[in-house]
């Protein structure tokens, strides 16, 4: 099966390695990305039976592929999917499918218009930890969820603040690049449509008055400060980043959260953080009902499930390895492999990422008007 990538950066390069793993007869045809020379080294002896275009319409015009992988900077994953849609070639669209209410109206129509099948890039609903937490919701062991509590503690949030994410305009924002994957896991645990949220953010620590494009290493404050690239790679520590954190042209919210109210009447609360570090990190929920209590977490991938009207605690451990996503990467990759060969509808079709980027869209309307947004499109 021959792949096209627009984009090939960090994203689509894993992306391409799962859909490897998971079929081996899948190569890359083809790559749309200005940067070649670099892709080409990261490719090695591979690179030389590549294809190499500058542009996407290039590429499409004159290879024929059986699938096409987007992972361009988010600013343009609505425009890459609509020259794809056309074509009718099944598409991995990365997350957030758009950037703003236009180019997501512009994606629904082209979407409506088109006969290219699209998986979106949603791990968080597949991976096992998710899927079991539905099965005993289904079984109605707890009753009907009446209540969520929601959180995401980021212990990597240097992320977002000291290389390219920390510019909006690319991004769109923290609601559109983290909660755009547990809004998605939320409503699909709900069973349920959100019809009105309301949110706030807050910018309390990544924020200062260094100089704008200012890194560490020109920093007077490279071996005192915390954040510091240099400090880090002294410590032997990750780094996520050249630039200063605390410059006047560092963006995004570094915590936020949202109020959701869904068709049924139940609502779910949600909160995510940027500066939570090593265990203190968290990414999980409370689902609750009237008989019970169900909790998980991510990252120690057990479920516990506490009973209301008895003493019995139920406590279910997911063995997930060490894979991305927590596994979900890897149930996409199949799926889209099934696609690819006409075996299988998406389990991640682009209703779900346009609900998932409204609701972050609405999310930050509602954080700057200061009022409930209904999430209508």
């Amino acid at each position: 099966m021959k792949l096209g990538i627009i984009g090939y950066g960090l994203r689509a390069s894993h992306v391409v390695r799962e859909l490897i793993k998971a079929e081996p007869s899948c190569q890359i045809k083809a790559i749309a990305d200005p940067n070649q020379e670099t892709i080409k080294k990261q490719l090695d002896e591979n690179g030389s039976q590549v294809n190499f275009y500058k542009t996407a319409d290039e590429m499409l015009d004159k290879e024929h592929l059986d699938g096409i992988v987007i992972g361009t900077r988010c600013s343009l994953h609505t425009e890459m999917a609509l020259k794809v849609f056309p074509t009718g070639i099944p598409l991995f669209l990365e997350k957030p499918v758009a950037m703003n209410m236009e180019d997501l109206l512009r994606l629904k129509e082209g979407y409506n218009n088109s006969a290219s099948p699209v998986i979106v890039s949603f791990p968080l609903r597949f991976t096992d930890i998710v899927q079991q937490v539905k099965a005993i919701i289904d079984s109605s062991q707890i009753g009907t969820v009446e209540h969520i509590q929601a959180i995401n503690n980021v212990p990597y949030g240097g992320v977002y603040y000291q290389n390219w994410y920390r510019d909006e305009a690319e991004t769109g924002g923290l609601f559109l690049q983290k909660a755009t994957h547990d809004f998605d896991y939320l409503n699909f645990l709900a069973g349920s449509m959100p019809v009105t949220i309301s949110a706030m953010e807050s910018k309390q620590v990544f924020k200062g008055d260094k100089q704008a494009g200012l890194m560490c290493i020109n920093c007077e404050e490279q071996l005192v400060c915390e954040e510091s690239s240099v400090l880090k790679r002294l410590n032997n520590e990750e780094v996520h980043g050249e630039y200063c954190c605390f410059a006047t042209d560092t963006g995004n919210h570094d915590s936020a959260s949202a109020l959701i109210q869904y068709e049924t009447g139940m609502h779910a609360v949600y909160s995510q953080n940027f500066y939570a570090r090593k265990g203190a990190k968290a990414r999980g929920a409370r689902l609750i009902g009237y008989r019970g209590t169900i909790e998980f977490d991510f990252y120690t991938n057990v479920i516990k499930v506490f009973m209301h009207h008895t003493n019995r605690i139920e406590t279910h451990e997911i063995d997930t390895g060490n894979t991305a996503h927590f596994g979900g990467d890897a149930r996409l990759a199949r799926n889209y492999i099934q696609m690819m060969e006409d075996r299988a509808e998406s389990i991640a079709p682009l209703e779900s990422g346009i609900l998932s980027a409204l609701m972050c869209l609405k999310a930050k309307e509602s954080a700057e008007n200061k009022r409930f947004e209904n999430i209508v499109l």
